[in-house]
Protein backbone atom coordinates (compact mmCIF):
# COMPACT_ATOMS: atom_id res chain seq x y z
CA UNK A 1 0.00 0.00 0.00
CA UNK A 2 1.08 3.31 -0.57
CA UNK A 3 1.99 5.79 1.72
CA UNK A 4 -0.87 8.10 3.05
CA UNK A 5 0.39 11.28 1.64
CA UNK A 6 1.15 9.42 -1.74
CA UNK A 7 -2.26 7.66 -1.85
CA UNK A 8 -3.81 11.17 -1.49
CA UNK A 9 -2.33 12.58 -4.18
CA UNK A 10 -3.16 9.97 -6.22
CA UNK A 11 -6.72 9.93 -5.04
CA UNK A 12 -6.93 13.56 -5.51
CA UNK A 13 -5.83 12.90 -9.34
CA UNK A 14 -7.97 10.06 -9.87
CA UNK A 15 -11.15 12.69 -9.28
CA UNK A 16 -9.66 15.06 -11.26
CA UNK A 17 -9.35 12.64 -14.10
CA UNK A 18 -12.73 11.89 -14.27
CA UNK A 19 -16.19 13.49 -13.23
CA UNK A 20 -17.92 10.61 -10.43
CA UNK A 21 -16.07 7.54 -9.59
CA UNK A 22 -17.81 5.22 -7.51
CA UNK A 23 -15.84 3.82 -3.88
CA UNK A 24 -15.38 0.25 -5.43
CA UNK A 25 -13.49 1.78 -8.15
CA UNK A 26 -11.62 4.14 -6.31
CA UNK A 27 -10.45 1.27 -3.92
CA UNK A 28 -9.24 -1.16 -6.83
CA UNK A 29 -7.28 1.70 -8.38
CA UNK A 30 -5.72 2.64 -5.18
CA UNK A 31 -5.43 -1.12 -3.99
CA UNK A 32 -7.08 -0.40 -0.84
CA UNK A 33 -10.90 -0.81 1.13
CA UNK A 34 -13.60 1.27 0.46
CA UNK A 35 -12.99 1.85 4.25
CA UNK A 36 -9.74 3.68 4.01
CA UNK A 37 -11.27 5.12 0.80
CA UNK A 38 -14.25 6.46 2.90
CA UNK A 39 -11.14 8.00 5.26
CA UNK A 40 -9.11 9.33 2.54
CA UNK A 41 -11.62 11.64 0.83
CA UNK A 42 -12.15 13.15 5.14
CA UNK A 43 -8.94 13.91 4.90
CA UNK A 44 -8.47 15.53 1.48
CA UNK A 45 -11.62 17.44 2.66
CA UNK A 46 -10.17 18.85 5.68
CA UNK A 47 -7.60 20.10 3.44
CA UNK A 48 -10.16 22.27 1.79
CA UNK A 49 -10.93 19.62 -0.96
CA UNK A 50 -15.07 19.83 -1.87
CA UNK A 51 -15.90 16.21 -2.39
CA UNK A 52 -19.50 15.03 -2.72
CA UNK A 53 -20.65 11.50 -1.90
CA UNK A 54 -23.78 9.87 -2.82
CA UNK A 55 -24.82 6.97 -0.84
CA UNK A 56 -26.55 4.27 -2.24
CA UNK A 57 -26.58 1.24 -5.55
CA UNK A 58 -25.44 3.99 -7.56
CA UNK A 59 -23.73 6.13 -4.98
CA UNK A 60 -19.93 7.64 -5.49
CA UNK A 61 -17.57 10.17 -5.66
CA UNK A 62 -17.25 13.69 -7.20
CA UNK A 63 -14.98 16.81 -6.97
CA UNK A 64 -17.49 19.45 -6.54
CA UNK A 65 -16.55 23.63 -6.65
CA UNK A 66 -15.14 25.26 -3.61
CA UNK A 67 -14.91 29.00 -2.54
CA UNK A 68 -10.99 28.86 -3.84
CA UNK A 69 -9.53 26.74 -6.98
CA UNK A 70 -7.36 23.94 -5.40
CA UNK A 71 -3.82 22.98 -6.62
CA UNK A 72 -4.36 20.53 -9.70
CA UNK A 73 -2.52 17.66 -10.78
CA UNK A 74 -1.64 17.30 -14.17
CA UNK A 75 0.04 14.44 -16.07
CA UNK A 76 2.85 15.39 -18.31
CA UNK A 77 1.15 15.13 -21.85
CA UNK A 78 -2.02 17.40 -19.80
CA UNK A 79 0.62 20.22 -18.66
CA UNK A 80 2.26 20.71 -21.91
CA UNK A 81 -1.25 21.16 -23.70
CA UNK A 82 -2.01 23.69 -21.08
CA UNK A 83 0.94 25.51 -21.01
CA UNK A 84 0.70 26.40 -24.87
CA UNK A 85 -2.66 26.96 -25.08
CA UNK A 86 -2.20 29.54 -22.72
CA UNK A 87 0.73 30.80 -24.94
CA UNK A 88 -1.64 30.69 -27.66
CA UNK A 89 -4.12 32.93 -25.76
CA UNK A 90 -1.63 35.51 -24.54
CA UNK A 91 -1.22 36.67 -28.43
CA UNK A 92 -4.73 37.43 -28.23
CA UNK A 93 -7.02 34.81 -29.47
CA UNK A 94 -9.47 35.10 -27.55
CA UNK A 95 -10.69 38.97 -26.41
CA UNK A 96 -9.97 39.87 -22.40
CA UNK A 97 -7.96 36.38 -22.06
CA UNK A 98 -4.39 37.92 -22.99
CA UNK A 99 -3.33 39.70 -19.42
CA UNK A 100 -5.19 36.85 -17.49
CA UNK A 101 -3.36 33.87 -19.71
CA UNK A 102 0.51 35.28 -19.27
CA UNK A 103 -0.39 35.43 -15.27
CA UNK A 104 -1.65 31.65 -15.63
CA UNK A 105 1.58 31.10 -17.79
CA UNK A 106 4.00 32.17 -15.64
CA UNK A 107 2.55 30.27 -12.42
CA UNK A 108 2.53 27.32 -14.51
CA UNK A 109 6.07 27.84 -16.07
CA UNK A 110 7.79 27.95 -12.84
CA UNK A 111 6.88 24.53 -11.55
CA UNK A 112 7.03 22.75 -15.01
CA UNK A 113 9.48 20.18 -14.56
CA UNK A 114 13.07 21.14 -16.70
CA UNK A 115 11.51 18.04 -19.09
CA UNK A 116 8.35 19.56 -19.72
CA UNK A 117 10.15 23.20 -20.31
CA UNK A 118 12.59 22.00 -22.87
CA UNK A 119 9.40 20.39 -24.39
CA UNK A 120 7.11 23.65 -24.05
CA UNK A 121 10.11 25.96 -25.67
CA UNK A 122 10.71 23.61 -28.25
CA UNK A 123 7.24 23.63 -29.64
CA UNK A 124 6.80 26.99 -29.51
CA UNK A 125 9.69 28.01 -31.01
CA UNK A 126 9.05 25.66 -34.08
CA UNK A 127 5.28 26.98 -34.64
CA UNK A 128 5.30 30.88 -36.18
CA UNK A 129 1.96 31.68 -35.62
CA UNK A 130 -0.27 33.80 -38.41
CA UNK A 131 -3.22 34.94 -36.67
CA UNK A 132 -6.02 35.31 -39.66
CA UNK A 133 -8.17 38.19 -39.14
CA UNK A 134 -11.49 37.20 -37.31
CA UNK A 135 -14.20 38.86 -35.36
CA UNK A 136 -13.96 39.03 -31.32
CA UNK A 137 -14.67 37.09 -29.27
CA UNK A 138 -15.68 37.40 -25.36
CA UNK A 139 -14.14 35.08 -23.24
CA UNK A 140 -16.99 35.07 -20.33
CA UNK A 141 -19.09 33.80 -23.34
CA UNK A 142 -16.82 31.28 -24.78
CA UNK A 143 -16.89 30.09 -21.38
CA UNK A 144 -20.40 29.97 -20.59
CA UNK A 145 -20.93 27.92 -23.86
CA UNK A 146 -18.13 25.29 -23.27
CA UNK A 147 -19.10 24.90 -19.84
CA UNK A 148 -22.63 24.35 -21.08
CA UNK A 149 -21.26 21.57 -23.81
CA UNK A 150 -19.46 19.90 -20.89
CA UNK A 151 -22.56 19.79 -18.79
CA UNK A 152 -24.84 18.74 -21.07
CA UNK A 153 -27.21 22.18 -20.12
CA UNK A 154 -29.49 23.86 -23.19
CA UNK A 155 -28.69 27.19 -24.46
CA UNK A 156 -30.96 29.90 -25.38
CA UNK A 157 -29.26 33.11 -26.55
CA UNK A 158 -30.01 35.60 -29.69
CA UNK A 159 -28.16 35.06 -32.47
CA UNK A 160 -27.87 37.18 -35.39
CA UNK A 161 -27.62 35.65 -39.59
CA UNK A 162 -25.11 36.73 -41.73
CA UNK A 163 -28.01 39.05 -42.95
CA UNK A 164 -27.53 40.42 -39.53
CA UNK A 165 -31.26 39.41 -38.46
CA UNK A 166 -32.20 38.22 -35.09
CA UNK A 167 -33.93 35.48 -33.91
CA UNK A 168 -33.92 33.72 -30.42
CA UNK A 169 -32.54 30.06 -30.58
CA UNK A 170 -32.83 27.43 -27.95
CA UNK A 171 -30.43 24.17 -28.20
CA UNK A 172 -28.41 21.49 -26.87
CA UNK A 173 -24.91 22.51 -27.62
CA UNK A 174 -22.37 19.46 -28.33
CA UNK A 175 -19.16 20.99 -28.85
CA UNK A 176 -16.93 23.93 -30.01
CA UNK A 177 -14.73 24.48 -33.28
CA UNK A 178 -11.98 26.70 -33.71
CA UNK A 179 -11.01 27.36 -37.24
CA UNK A 180 -7.99 30.18 -36.41
CA UNK A 181 -10.04 32.74 -37.32
CA UNK A 182 -13.68 31.52 -36.02
CA UNK A 183 -15.00 29.68 -33.28
CA UNK A 184 -18.18 27.99 -34.09
CA UNK A 185 -20.39 26.38 -31.88
CA UNK A 186 -22.32 22.53 -32.94
CA UNK A 187 -25.69 22.48 -31.58
CA UNK A 188 -28.84 20.53 -31.77
CA UNK A 189 -31.88 23.52 -32.67
CA UNK A 190 -35.07 22.06 -30.75
CA UNK A 191 -37.42 24.36 -32.90
CA UNK A 192 -35.79 23.20 -36.24
CA UNK A 193 -35.12 19.76 -35.05
CA UNK A 194 -31.64 19.57 -36.48
CA UNK A 195 -28.28 20.04 -36.03
CA UNK A 196 -26.98 23.61 -36.79
CA UNK A 197 -23.56 25.62 -36.72
CA UNK A 198 -23.73 28.70 -35.25
CA UNK A 199 -20.54 31.45 -35.09
CA UNK A 200 -19.96 32.59 -31.90
CA UNK A 201 -19.16 36.00 -32.60
CA UNK A 202 -22.76 36.27 -33.54
CA UNK A 203 -24.23 35.37 -30.11
CA UNK A 204 -25.42 37.44 -27.72
CA UNK A 205 -23.50 38.33 -25.15
CA UNK A 206 -25.21 36.89 -22.37
CA UNK A 207 -26.78 33.44 -23.18
CA UNK A 208 -29.71 31.46 -20.74
CA UNK A 209 -28.67 28.20 -19.02
CA UNK A 210 -31.57 25.57 -19.63
CA UNK A 211 -32.19 22.01 -18.43
CA UNK A 212 -29.80 18.94 -18.97
CA UNK A 213 -30.09 16.59 -21.77
CA UNK A 214 -29.27 13.51 -23.40
CA UNK A 215 -26.17 14.05 -25.88
CA UNK A 216 -26.90 13.35 -30.25
CA UNK A 217 -24.95 11.60 -32.06
CA UNK A 218 -22.84 13.94 -34.70
CA UNK A 219 -23.93 13.73 -38.16
CA UNK A 220 -20.61 12.11 -39.22
CA UNK A 221 -19.61 11.34 -36.05
CA UNK A 222 -16.86 14.67 -36.36
CA UNK A 223 -17.39 18.17 -35.21
CA UNK A 224 -14.39 19.74 -37.12
CA UNK A 225 -15.82 17.52 -40.39
CA UNK A 226 -19.45 18.84 -39.99
CA UNK A 227 -18.22 22.57 -39.58
CA UNK A 228 -16.41 22.16 -42.72
CA UNK A 229 -19.07 20.85 -44.36
CA UNK A 230 -21.48 23.60 -42.73
CA UNK A 231 -18.92 26.20 -43.46
CA UNK A 232 -17.61 25.53 -46.77
CA UNK A 233 -20.65 24.01 -48.72
CA UNK A 234 -23.86 23.79 -47.22
CA UNK A 235 -23.76 27.78 -46.44
CA UNK A 236 -23.98 28.95 -49.82
CA UNK A 237 -26.57 28.58 -52.78
CA UNK A 238 -24.29 27.00 -55.28
CA UNK A 239 -22.20 23.61 -54.65
CA UNK A 240 -20.05 21.68 -56.67
CA UNK A 241 -18.29 18.44 -56.78
CA UNK A 242 -15.04 17.81 -58.65
CA UNK A 243 -12.23 14.84 -58.88
CA UNK A 244 -9.12 16.31 -58.25
CA UNK A 245 -6.03 14.71 -60.02
CA UNK A 246 -4.00 15.18 -57.01
CA UNK A 247 -3.59 13.37 -53.77
CA UNK A 248 -5.54 14.66 -50.84
CA UNK A 249 -2.42 15.61 -49.23
CA UNK A 250 -1.42 17.76 -51.71
CA UNK A 251 -4.65 19.69 -52.14
CA UNK A 252 -5.27 20.26 -48.55
CA UNK A 253 -2.16 22.10 -48.58
CA UNK A 254 -3.81 24.78 -51.00
CA UNK A 255 -7.41 24.60 -49.70
CA UNK A 256 -8.67 25.53 -45.89
CA UNK A 257 -11.30 23.25 -44.64
CA UNK A 258 -13.70 26.78 -44.16
CA UNK A 259 -13.73 26.65 -47.81
CA UNK A 260 -13.57 23.07 -49.16
CA UNK A 261 -14.11 19.58 -48.05
CA UNK A 262 -12.10 16.94 -48.81
CA UNK A 263 -12.16 13.12 -49.60
CA UNK A 264 -9.80 10.57 -50.87
CA UNK A 265 -10.06 8.45 -53.48
CA UNK A 266 -6.91 6.81 -54.22
CA UNK A 267 -3.51 7.66 -54.04
CA UNK A 268 -3.13 10.42 -56.79
CA UNK A 269 -7.32 11.60 -56.86
CA UNK A 270 -9.39 13.20 -54.56
CA UNK A 271 -12.85 14.47 -54.08
CA UNK A 272 -13.37 18.61 -53.73
CA UNK A 273 -16.75 19.78 -52.47
CA UNK A 274 -16.78 23.54 -52.57
CA UNK A 275 -19.80 26.22 -52.59
CA UNK A 276 -19.93 29.89 -53.34
CA UNK A 277 -22.30 32.69 -54.69
CA UNK A 278 -21.82 31.62 -58.25
CA UNK A 279 -20.49 29.12 -60.87
CA UNK A 280 -18.34 31.51 -62.19
CA UNK A 281 -16.50 32.55 -58.75
CA UNK A 282 -16.13 28.26 -58.32
CA UNK A 283 -14.98 28.05 -61.44
CA UNK A 284 -12.13 29.99 -61.06
CA UNK A 285 -11.22 29.24 -57.69
CA UNK A 286 -11.26 25.25 -58.82
CA UNK A 287 -8.81 25.88 -61.84
CA UNK A 288 -6.35 28.19 -59.81
CA UNK A 289 -5.59 24.99 -57.11
CA UNK A 290 -3.22 24.23 -60.44
CA UNK A 291 -4.69 20.69 -60.91
CA UNK A 292 -6.16 18.46 -63.77
CA UNK A 293 -9.96 18.04 -62.23
CA UNK A 294 -13.26 16.58 -63.85
CA UNK A 295 -16.80 18.36 -62.61
CA UNK A 296 -19.30 15.66 -60.99
CA UNK A 297 -21.66 18.19 -60.25
CA UNK A 298 -23.42 20.87 -60.86
CA UNK A 299 -23.39 20.06 -64.64
CA UNK A 300 -23.62 23.32 -65.52
CA UNK A 301 -20.06 24.18 -64.17
CA UNK A 302 -18.75 22.92 -67.16
CA UNK A 303 -20.16 25.53 -69.43
CA UNK A 304 -18.84 28.01 -66.86
CA UNK A 305 -15.60 26.57 -66.83
CA UNK A 306 -15.65 26.16 -71.02
CA UNK A 307 -16.69 30.09 -71.05
CA UNK A 308 -13.64 31.14 -68.60
CA UNK A 309 -11.37 28.97 -70.64
CA UNK A 310 -11.85 30.93 -73.24
CA UNK A 311 -12.12 34.26 -72.17
CA UNK A 312 -8.64 33.48 -70.76
CA UNK A 313 -7.65 32.30 -74.15
CA UNK A 314 -8.58 35.01 -75.51
CA UNK A 315 -6.74 37.38 -73.22
CA UNK A 316 -3.55 35.63 -73.79
CA UNK A 317 -3.55 36.19 -77.11
CA UNK A 318 -3.98 39.91 -77.12
CA UNK A 319 -1.36 40.17 -74.60
CA UNK A 320 0.47 38.75 -76.81
CA UNK A 321 0.45 41.10 -79.91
Amino acid sequence: MLPTSARLLRLLSLLQARRFWTGAELAERLEITERTVRRDVDRLRTLGYPINANCGVAGGYQLGAGAALPPLLLEDDEALAVALGLRSAASGTVTGMEEAAVRALAKLEQVLPARLQKRVKALHSAVVPMHLAGPPVDAELLTVVAGACRNHEQLRFGYGDRKERSTRRNVEPHGLVHSGARWYLVAWDLEREDFRTFRVDRMAARPELGRRFSRREIPGGDLGAYVSRSVSTHAYPVRARVIVHAPREEVAQQVSPLTARLEALDERRCVLESGGAGLDGLALHIALLGHEFEVLEPPELTEHIRVLAARLARTAKRSAR
